[in-house]
Order: C-alpha cells, then sequence, then structure tokens
C-alpha cells in the first residue's frame, strides 16, 4: 500500500529546516527563534539538519541534505529562495511558518511550490505537532501530549488555548494543525490525511471559511465516515437576503445551509468554545455512540431532574430501563432508592451502588449511554465513588459521563476521573450536552450513508421540456418565471399542481371560472411582482361568475394602485383546493455560496417568514432523507393525526420533495424557488402556487457529461451500471461501489487467494481493517471511482426454500493524484472469475470513467511477479518500465 502523499509533511522521517543564523533570528524574526527552540525541545526522532539561504557553499553541498520536509520560517523576502532550495534538495513537502503574507504573496508561493513539485503548507501557518514522533514544528506552545485525538484550527489562539486546557486534562493528540489564511494546502487536504492516519481515530476542527464546497465535502464526508469528527465554526451571518425574490432566499441563512452540509457530511457541529471541549472530552475517550437514550445515575433529585430537562431540551431520549433491569438493581440499591426514568441511588449511595446502577443500566439495550451524576455529601468520599467508574473496562461498549458537583470537596475525585480518560463535567447540563453532540454523530452517520441516483424511481420527469421553458425565459432577458411558468415547470416534473388559466379580460375571468367550477381564486400574473400578497393580489372563494368578474377588476385596479411600474399580463383563475383539513406546507430552493442548491422544508401559507420553520436538505435526496427532512421540521408534529384531522400522505409528500431533487439536479440554471402553499392531506398532496427564479450557467451541457458541477455532493453514477456476458457464459453486473457493499467486499476479500491479497494489497491480513473498508465503500464519485463486478446466486436454503443472493466477484478503481490530471488505478478479481474476461472489462470501465472526468493518464504499480496483471496490461496498451523507487514493483502508465 503506497503511503498518503502528504505523509512526508505529516509523519517525516527527515527535516531541513531554514530558519536563518541563530543571531538573525534572535534580532530579525521570531518565528525563526520559535521554531527553533520547539524543535529542540521536542526532540524530534529523526534527521533534523539546519540550513540557511544565505550560507556560502555549492549545490552540490546542500543536496546532500536531503529531506522529506523542509520547515521555513524565515523573513517574507527570503521564504521564495528557501522554497526554491528545498525544491532542488528533493523535499516533497515544505512547511513555511510566518504571518502576514498577502493573497498576492502566498500565491506567488504556490506558483514556486508548484513548480518544484512541492506540497505546501502556509504561509501564514503557525506549524504542526507530531506527538507521537516528539515533533513540535509550531509556535502554538510546548509539544502536547500523544493521544488519538487530531486537532486542526484555522486559528493560531484557538489552537493555543486548546493545548494549553488539553495539557490540564490529559488529553492527547495524534496530530495539531495550526492554518491560515492563503494557505496552499487547506482544511480538505489536511482532513483528506487524518482519514487514512492510523494514529488519528477522531478529529476537532475550527473552522472560519472555506474556499470550494465540493473539495471540503468531499473530504469531509471521507473522514467523518471512517472517524468521528466535531466541527466548531465561527462567522455565522444573517440569515436575511435583502435582493432575494423568493421566502426561501429571504428567510434562509448560510449558517443554516453550512448546518446542512455538516449534517449530510456525517460531522457533528458545536456551537460554543465549551462545548467544542466537551465534544473533544468524549472523543479523546473513544467514545462511539450507537444513539440518543441517555441512562442518568444520580445520588440527588435535583442534579437528576437538572439533567433530564436537558435531555429534553435538546431533543435526546431518557434512557428507560427494562422490567429485566429494574429487578437486577432492586436488591442491590437501598430501600430509599427509586428507579423511574432516573436511577436514583438515594443520598447515602456509596461505591457499591454506583457499580451496580452503572453496571445494570450500560447492559441495558434501552439505554445508549450512562451519565453518573455526584453531589457531595457530608462523611461520603467523593473519590471512592469516582475509583469505581475507573474500574469499569476501557474504553466500555457505551458512553459513560460523569459529573462531579461542586468544587473543593470533589477535587480528587475529578483527577481520578480524568486520569482515567472518562469525561467529566462540572453542571449536568453541559455533560448532556456533551452527549447530544457526541450522539449526533450516529444519526448523521446514518445521512453521510446515503448517495442517491439524480433521478429517483418513479416516472421519468419531462427534462427536455423544462430546458426548453427554461431557455425562453432566459431568452426574454428574464429571470422570474410567471405562476404560469412555474407551475409548468414543476409539470415537467410530475409534481401535482392545481389546474391553472390565465384570463386577460373580466369577462375572460368569469368564463374561465364558471368552466373550472366553483369556488375559485383568482391571483394577479405579472413577472414583476415576487409576492403576490405584498399588493394584495390574490383573492380566494369566488362562488359565482359575477363575482369572478368583479374581482378581476377590482385586483386589476389594485395592483396598478400599489405596483404602477408593474407589467401585468392578467389574473390567473384556478381551482380552489378541495382540501377542508389539509395542512400547508411549502417547499423551496436557495443557492448557497459555496454550496451551491439547498432543498428547504417547511410550513407554508401566508406567515411562513413569520413562522420561520426551515428544514433543509442538500441534493439530491431519496426516501430516506426525504423523510428525515420532515421529520426536522416544526411543522412534522401537525402531519400526524392532528387537531381531529386523518395523518397526511407521508408518501405523497416525500415524493413531491423527490421531485423537486429531480429539478435541482437536471437544471442547474435554478436559483431560487417556492412551491407555497402544498396542501396535503390523507388523500395527497397538491401545490397551490409556485414561483421560480432562474439564472444563465456556465455549463452548457447537463448531466454526467459536466458532472453536475453546482452540487455539492455528487449523485450516485448510475449511467456507469453495465450488463457483461462472460467468456464461458453467465452474466454479471457493473457498476459503481456503494455504501451497503461493505458486507459483500469483505467477504470479497476474506475469498481471495493468499496470493491474490498480496498482489492487489500488498499486505498479509484476511479482511480489510474497518477504515480501510468505509474508504473502499463510500467514495467521492468525483476524484474517485470503484467500479465492482457482481454476480447473483440461487441459494437453496434447508427448509427447502430459495433466494437470490448478490456477492462481489472483481473490482477495479482508481483514485485522482494530488496534480487532479492523473490517476492512480487497481484491479483484482475472485479466482474463479479469472480468465472470463472480466478483468478487461473492469479496466475498460474505470477507463471510461477517467475519461469522462478529464483525466489524462492512469498509472499503477504491478508487482512483477504478478505475470497475470502485467500481461493484462501490455494487452491494454499500458507501457510497462521499471519503478525506480522499489525494484521489486513495475510503473505501468497508459495516456487516456
Amino acid at each position: 500500500m503506497q503511503k498518503h502523499y502528504l505523509t512526508p509533511l505529516f509523519a517525516p522521517e527527515s527535516i531541513v529546516v531554514f530558519a536563518g543564523a541563530i543571531r538573525q533570528a534572535e534580532d530579525d524574526h521570531w518565528h525563526s527563534t520559535a521554531i527553533r527552540r520547539a524543535l529542540q525541545a521536542g526532540g524530534f526522532e529523526g534527521s533534523l539538519e539546519y540550513l540557511d539561504v544565505h550560507t556560502s557553499g555549492t549545490l552540490g553541498d546542500l543536496v546532500q541534505a536531503r529531506a522529506d520536509l523542509a520547515i521555513i520560517a524565515l523573513p517574507c523576502h527570503d521564504i521564495p529562495a528557501a522554497l526554491g532550495i528545498a525544491g532542488r534538495l528533493s523535499c516533497r513537502s515544505a512547511l513555511v511558518v510566518s504571518s502576514g503574507i498577502g493573497p498576492d504573496g502566498a500565491a506567488e508561493l504556490r506558483r514556486v511550490a508548484i513548480r518544484e513539485g512541492i506540497h505546501l503548507l502556509g504561509p501564514n501557518s503557525l506549524g504542526i505537532q507530531r506527538p507521537a514522533l516528539r515533533l513540535n514544528a509550531s509556535t502554538v506552545g510546548p509539544l502536547a501530549s500523544a493521544g488519538p485525538l487530531a486537532l486542526v484550527s484555522q486559528s493560531g489562539a484557538l489552537t493555543a488555548a486548546m493545548l494549553d486546557w488539553a495539557r490540564q486534562n490529559a488529553v492527547g493528540f495524534s496530530n495539531v494543525v495550526s492554518l491560515g489564511p492563503h494557505t496552499a494546502l487547506d482544511i480538505a487536504d489536511v482532513l483528506d490525511f487524518l482519514a487514512d492516519d492510523s494514529a488519528t481515530h477522531s478529529i476537532v476542527v475550527y473552522l472560519e471559511g472555506i474556499s470550494e464546497a465540493r473539495p471540503f465535502i468531499s473530504a469531509l464526508r471521507s473522514a467523518s465516515h471512517a472517524k468521528p469528527v466535531v466541527v466548531l465554526k465561527a462567522g455565522r451571518k444573517p440569515a436575511g437576503n435583502e435582493a432575494a425574490h423568493t421566502h426561501s432566499g429571504a428567510t434562509v441563512g448560510s449558517d443554516d445551509v453550512f448546518d446542512a452540509a455538516l449534517r449530510r457530511a456525517g460531522a457533528v457541529r458545536v456551537r460554543s468554545f465549551v462545548e467544542l471541549f466537551s465534544a473533544a472530552k468524549c472523543l479523546a475517550s473513544r467514545y462511539r455512540p450507537v444513539g440518543q437514550r441517555l441512562a442518568i445515575v444520580t445520588n440527588g433529585g435535583g442534579p437528576g431532574v437538572l439533567a433530564a430537562d436537558w435531555v429534553n431540551e435538546i431533543g435526546l431520549e431518557l434512557g428507560k430501563l427494562s422490567t429485566e433491569s429494574i429487578d437486577k438493581l432492586k436488591p442491590l440499591l437501598s430501600p430509599y432508592a427509586t428507579l423511574t426514568d432516573l436511577i436514583d441511588v438515594s443520598e447515602e449511595a456509596g461505591p457499591d451502588h454506583y457499580r451496580a446502577a452503572i453496571d445494570v443500566a450500560a447492559a441495558d439495550k434501552q439505554v445508549d449511554g450512562v451519565l453518573a451524576i455526584y453531589s457531595p455529601k457530608t462523611g461520603e468520599d467523593a473519590a471512592a465513588v469516582a475509583r469505581t467508574l475507573a474500574e469499569f473496562p476501557r474504553p466500555m461498549r457505551k458512553p459513560l459521563l460523569a459529573c462531579w458537583m461542586g468544587d473543593a470537596s470533589v477535587g480528587d475525585a475529578r483527577k481520578v476521573l480524568v486520569e482515567s480518560a472518562i469525561p467529566t463535567f462540572r453542571t449536568p447540563e453541559a455533560a448532556v450536552g456533551a452527549f447530544g453532540n457526541i450522539a449526533s454523530f450516529y444519526q448523521n452517520q446514518m445521512l453521510l450513508q446515503q448517495t442517491p441516483p439524480p433521478l429517483s424511481p418513479l416516472a421519468k420527469p419531462d427534462i427536455e421540456g423544462a430546458r426548453l421553458l427554461i431557455d425562453s425565459v432566459l431568452a426574454e432577458r428574464r429571470t422570474v418565471l410567471t405562476e404560469m411558468e412555474s407551475k409548468t415547470l414543476l409539470s415537467s416534473f410530475h409534481i401535482p399542481i392545481t389546474r391553472t388559466v390565465l384570463a386577460r379580460s373580466a369577462n375572460e375571468a368569469m368564463m374561465l371560472a364558471t368552466q373550472i367550477g366553483f369556488p375559485v381564486a383568482l391571483k394577479i400574473d405579472s413577472p414583476d411582482i415576487s409576492h403576490k400578497t405584498d399588493v394584495e393580489g390574490v383573492a380566494l372563494n369566488i362562488m359565482n361568475g359575477a363575482g369572478a368578474r368583479d374581482m378581476f377588476n377590482e385586483l386589476m385596479d389594485r395592483v396598478k394602485r400599489l405596483a404602477p411600474a408593474a407589467r401585468i399580463h392578467g389574473v390567473t383563475v384556478q381551482k380552489m383546493a378541495a382540501a377542508r383539513r389539509g395542512r400547508e406546507i411549502y417547499v423551496g430552493l436557495v443557492t448557497d455560496d459555496p454550496f451551491g442548491p439547498v432543498i428547504v422544508f417547511g410550513a407554508g401559507g401566508t406567515m411562513i417568514e413569520l413562522l420561520a420553520d426551515r428544514a433543509m436538505e442538500l441534493p439530491p435526496l431519496n426516501q430516506f432523507l426525504a423523510r428525515r427532512l420532515i421529520e426536522r421540521s416544526r411543522v412534522a408534529q401537525t402531519l400526524r393525526e392532528w387537531r381531529g384531522a386523518s395523518p397526511v400522505n407521508m408518501e405523497a409528500l416525500e415524493h413531491v420533495l423527490l421531485r423537486v431533487s429531480e429539478m435541482v439536479c437536471e437544471l442547474p440554471e435554478l436559483r431560487e424557488m417556492d412551491i407555497n402553499p402544498i396542501i396535503v392531506d390523507e388523500a395527497g398532496a397538491i401545490a397551490v402556487d409556485a414561483r421560480i427564479v432562474v439564472g444563465n450557467t456556465p455549463q452548457a451541457v447537463s448531466g454526467y457529461a459536466r458532472g453536475y458541477q453546482h452540487l455539492s455532493i455528487l449523485p450516485y453514477p448510475a449511467r456507469y451500471q453495465r450488463e457483461f456476458v462472460m467468456r464461458g457464459g453467465g452474466t454479471c453486473t457493473l457498476r459503481p461501489v456503494h455504501p451497503d457493499d461493505a458486507d459483500m467486499l469483505q467477504n470479497f476479500v476474506r475469498e481471495l487467494s493468499p496470493e491474490s491479497r498480496w498482489f492487489r494489497f500488498v499486505s498479509q491480513f484476511h479482511e480489510l481493517p474497518p477504515t480501510m473498508l468505509s474508504r473502499f465503500t463510500l467514495i467521492d464519485y468525483d476524484r474517485d471511482m470503484a467500479l465492482v463486478a457482481v454476480v447473483q446466486e440461487r441459494i437453496l436454503a434447508d427448509d427447502g426454500t430459495s433466494k437470490d443472493m448478490e456477492y462481489i466477484v472483481g473490482v477495479s478503481r482508481y483514485a485522482t493524484n494530488p496534480d487532479k490530471a492523473s490517476c492512480e488505478f487497481s484491479l483484482v478479481v475472485a479466482e474463479a472469475y479469472k480468465r472470463k474476461g472480466l478483468g478487461s472489462r473492469l479496466m475498460e470501465g474505470i477507463m471510461d470513467v477517467a475519461r469522462d472526468k478529464g483525466l489524462s493518464e492512469m498509472d499503477g504499480l504491478v508487482l512483477t511477479t504478478n505475470h497475470d496483471m502485467l500481461k493484462l496490461m501490455r494487452h491494454m496498451g499500458f507501457t510497462v518500465k521499471l519503478f525506480a523507487e522499489d525494484p521489486e514493483f513495475r510503473l505501468v502508465t497508459f495516456s487516456l
């Protein structure tokens, strides 16, 4: 297995340091002094050499100082020269520790790094720490203790503060990375490395901004699929947009969208510096929560009630013990103990009481985590109870958190808990909040697993007709569609709408209303009026023809008075929705910078902005994501049986969301959209009004040819699925890998021969490690691709029944190289399916995908003893040559 391309930066074996002469560093540049002292105090275990760009000697002398990493801590004017020398020394990475370099200076350093083939962290970075290597190449303080937690921060001050906190709380780090403005390698690159780093089990991120959504989401999804990621983001923006044409654009703020993006990426967001520390405590303990049900063990009713209240406040659940668990506890606890939703072990509780209660709660299937609360009592030993918690096996199967209330009398107890890596808090609310933040990891992982295609399984929409409509609007140099045009667009994607016709005169309104059938609604039709209610341009429940005629005239006069400059096409006439107990819902779209289109759901009607009920999700959606989106809204409570009304048809509402997702994926010209209201009841859902805003897009073609570049999350690329008839008979399906393939892929690897596993992985393992399995099945289809060959076999069970079982029998994949122009491939086929033409078809398929993505070259490393693979490569036109870095391999390359 090849090392990650950033390994020389974050886990170097040899370093050269450009920090100037000692006297110069002392006088002129504090970064130089700080770096020298940090490196010397840390005691880096690899090769470390100091160089000076102004030193005498030939370049030939300097070349002897080859190194993985160059650390540059020099005045700004000397940095380009040092970076150039680092390139000539064959350094594969460089760290520039500096501050105050603007975008132009940073761009120049990036150009030098690209020219020299160097991966550059900086400028404006305050450095990195790798405690396991005793490497402190930073100016943020002493070397942290080694541990499983990685810290990535865009603030040097916060990095220093968190390291200071960690020293007092026995928290260790695998990596500490302090980024800054205009760095060449950004947070996405660092996350990509940490996802692969075996020393990192959890990641904490402080974020102030991102430059590009797609790489950030891609790296974050990859990292959070392998290990928990907690993010604190600063710089929230107000949730208003004066230029918005729709309710969606007016009510959705960029911070709301960032929430949705993190949730979909499987990460956990915290809102404050304090919460970040709380989350860090839990992550450092390597807990993996599997739900939201928290059992509370307490020796005081009041603290327990406070904790229970906060459980309800933040949307968690109290873990309710089963009858069996209660029966186990009763004989073990004090006669005064109570067992309800709280495990109240009485005021005289000692270590045995806590041990019994925690044992039973942790074993109960209705409990996902345990919080032990201790209030100091006269004559009781708080430290003894803490030692009881410390005796539980580490880590427990379920999270164990502690809250030792008080101060002086519980100081020793807190030390015991900290030394045992048990997350401990001073207040019940803080402890419950910490569990809630980490429990969100489990919830968001379910969202992360969803990789929907751009089109749902529903009837195929009229995409071409929808594009023609948008093109005609843009050709007229308009951006806002009329109600008639908006509803036509919805109809193209099979979203049910009320029948709507346009009347251009009062008599025409009367006749159309009579034909449609009363009651009807009349609405002004104008491309210049965003919200018809703002100009009193809506009339409801018109009951006869004369009323329709008179209301037409009244609407025209009213709107001309209130909006004299507006162009008016006429008045639309539509049948009033018949649902008497229907709920009013709205579905919208807003385009965010940088995350792109976001689907919004909430309560609809005329008070939409006042209610501000908005839940949101990044497209594409499937039915699972649509249901979760509905559940996050406040209006979801009214969709069940409510005030005598029957439950609504949830499937119909979900279908509307799926159709909107299709629109967003296939029509990159969409900018904003309101479908408001949608009337939904037990019979179905129907859109009563719609407002859509479009804009020109630089992509001239649609779909996979342009890669759905307007989306932050790439849809599942179903277009690459193919059926293949194998040599000798039998068929198999070639398709992109899916997260649900994890078990099949693991079984495939287990069944490979030891020789095939060695040829593919250059490792003796019998099965894929969990992190590798995650990376291989949940991939970013934009930068990576894996095609699996799947066959079906009918299996006869012992009871005489049979069922079809799917098996993976071959895998080809590529990963885009850091240059973004080439990719590295791999291929493996099950023994029983070799010489059936499967290897060639898998390679042809993965090469076709690489071409579609615009890659120019494919390369790979093949062991010299893998004769069959080398033969296949030559047959397919690959160039085979010696691999200079290791004679046991051949480098095979192909120009796409």
